[in-house]
Formats: C-alpha cells, sequence, structure tokens
C-alpha cells in the first residue's frame, strides 16, 4: 500500500507554521513529511522562505514522522560538505528518519552568490560529484578530494547517525533518471510520470524507493480554490525549463502574468470535491509511486487535512467504500 505523506512548503509558510502544520498532518493520519529547501519563494506572493536545516531542527521535536528534503540542491549555493554534515546533523536529530532529497536546482535559488548559472548537463555532473563527496564524509573518515568542481582538505564528519542518510534524487527527464537509478537510493518528481519511474529502474534502481508529490486547494468553493492558486502557485503552469533558469520572483512574477486562472484551475485540484482529490492521488499510486506527498496551497489547512482525514485517506487505503 502507498504511503501518504504531506508537502512542507517553505515558499509559503514561516518555521512556526511549518512546525504546527507537521501536528497537524501527523494527527490526520499522514505518515511522512516533504519540506522544500528555497532561498528564495517563487514570487513575492508566496512571502517566506525560512533556512530548513532550522525548520527540520525544530520538527524533530515536534513530530515522529520521516523527513526528506524536496530537494535539496548540493552544488553551488552551498558546498556538498556543508550539505552533508547538515544531513547527518538531521539525520542524528530525527533518530534516522531523515532522508536528503536532492535535485540540480534553481538559479532562483542557486545564483544568489553571483556564481554562473551552468547548463543542465554540467549541473547533472556538479550533482554527482557532490554526492559523491557527501558519501565520503558520511563514513565518518578524514576525507580529501580534488574533482572537477569541488575541494575538499582535511574534512571529517564527527555527528554522524548509526546508518548513512539515504539519499534520493529528483528527476524530470531520462538523463537524469539514469543518474538517479546509478547511484541514488531514491527517486522523486512531482509528475505522476510512469516512463521516467522505468527509466530509472532499468538503470539501476528496481527495487529501490520512489516518491512523488503534488499540490492541491481544499476551500469551501472552486472559485474561491481556483483563485488563491492563481494567486499564489501561478507558476505551477509555467512550460519547460523556466523554472530552472530564471534568476528571481520578480521575473516568474512577469512570465505568471500570462497564465489564466482556467490554466491554474487545470495544473491543481481545486475546491471541496475529495474525489478529484483522490484521482490525482491515484495517478501518482498508477504511475508506480511507493509515497506520494501532497502541500496544501493557500489558507485553510485545519479545513483540509479534516477533509483529507475523513474521506481522502481512508478511501486511498481501502478503509472506506464511498466519498462524502
Amino acid at each position: 500500500m502507498v504511503s501518504i505523506g504531506y508537502f512542507l512548503s517553505c515558499e509559503e509558510h514561516g518555521p512556526r507554521e511549518l512546525v504546527r502544520q507537521a501536528r497537524l498532518a501527523e494527527q490526520a493520519g499522514f505518515e511522512r513529511l516533504w519540506i522544500s529547501d528555497h532561498f528564495h519563494p517563487w514570487n513575492d506572493e508566496q512571502g517566506q522562505s525560512p533556512f530548513v536545516w532550522s525548520v527540520i531542527g525544530a520538527l524533530s521535536e515536534a513530530t515522529r514522522l520521516p523527513i526528506t528534503t524536496a530537494v535539496t540542491c548540493p552544488t553551488v549555493r552551498t558546498h556538498p560538505a556543508v550539505i552533508a554534515q547538515a544531513a547527518a546533523t538531521a539525520a542524528v536529530q530525527c533518530e534516522g528518519r531523515f532522508t536528503l532529497g536532492v535535485g540540480s536546482g534553481e538559479a532562483l535559488n542557486e545564483h544568489i552568490l553571483g556564481d554562473p548559472w551552468p547548463a543542465a548537463d554540467v549541473r547533472l555532473r556538479m550533482l554527482e560529484e557532490a554526492v559523491e563527496v557527501i558519501r565520503a564524509l558520511h563514513t565518518g573518515k578524514q576525507i580529501d578530494h580534488e574533482g572537477e568542481f569541488y575541494t575538499v582538505q582535511n574534512a571529517r564528519i564527527y555527528t554522524l547517525p548509526e546508518d548513512p542518510v539515504p539519499i534520493y534524487f529528483s528527476a524530470f527527464g531520462p538523463k537524469a533518471a539514469r543518474l538517479a537509478g546509478r547511484i541514488a537510493d531514491g527517486f522523486m518528481s512531482t509528475k505522476p510520470d510512469a516512463e521516467t519511474i522505468e527509466v530509472f529502474r532499468e538503470h539501476g534502481g528496481a527495487g529501490k524507493p520512489t516518491q512523488g508529490g503534488f499540490k492541491v486547494c481544499w476551500a469551501e468553493t472552486e472559485e474561491k480554490a481556483v483563485q488563491t492558486v492563481h494567486r499564489l502557485w501561478p507558476n505551477e503552469s509555467l512550460p519547460g525549463e523556466l523554472a530552472q533558469v530564471l534568476p528571481a520572483p520578480r521575473h516568474f512574477e512577469q512570465a505568471a502574468s500570462l497564465v489564466t486562472p482556467e490554466m491554474s484551475r487545470q495544473a491543481v485540484p481545486c475546491g471541496p470535491d475529495a474525489e478529484e482529490h483522490l484521482s490525482t492521488l491515484r495517478s501518482y499510486v498508477d504511475a508506480g509511486f511507493d509515497e506520494v506527498y501532497v502541500q496544501q496551497i493557500g489558507p485553510g489547512q485545519e479545513e483540509f487535512f479534516r477533509n483529507w482525514a475523513e474521506h481522502v485517506l481512508p478511501a486511498a487505503r481501502g478503509t472506506a467504500t464511498t466519498l462524502a
């Protein structure tokens, strides 16, 4: 049976609110957590971007749910040796219930120190080397590394969990999926794409866990939900590689000016129809994901958790025969 988790949005909520939502998620019957790792929100309307590692420390005391970063980019803004230390500490705080989800990142978050934003193929090579550095440091040995992109000298991590931190890869295309299958411990995506999962499994990922995530907006009416999605997350409708290459929230706002409310409606399940929410969840299960995470857009967190606990989660788990 698929495991269903909640997706904490650091772009939209501050640190204390994220901890509150994690408690609500656990009480509602969600089994695990995703949490985004951003320096900027996608647009100013979202309005938040707390430091994820501080939030994870608080979550480790507030909930017993497993936590995965969705996702951390360990290549440009933050050196992989620093991410290795952060992930090891998070795993100790969470008593082993922590997974480091990594990806090749977005210029939105990674260009802030003035570094050039590499092409996609270069970013994947950087990510592969970054994971090599992280895994070496997680052995607890003193590490010296002189690679194509990173240098590490006389580095040793002393605070380590009992078992190595699992590292999952976010992948949206076949090249990234092949790399994930070869060197990652699991696969992550925000699209119900069975073909990419199959590529991952064919290239070394068979038997490894897969995580997928999506957004919804539960509200009293469909119209109200569409307005909320269009105001806060119009970027969900932006095509192609824009999410990876636009450098600042204002550029996403400029691009999103072309997004209509109807486009937002098509991108995200909107309103109080539990069957629509369940149908989207099932599309991820049918694609082959072992774990599926959902994020509530906007306000109404309590109403979202109550309705999912009463209607969607029981139906997804086969403990309810009808949806109210």
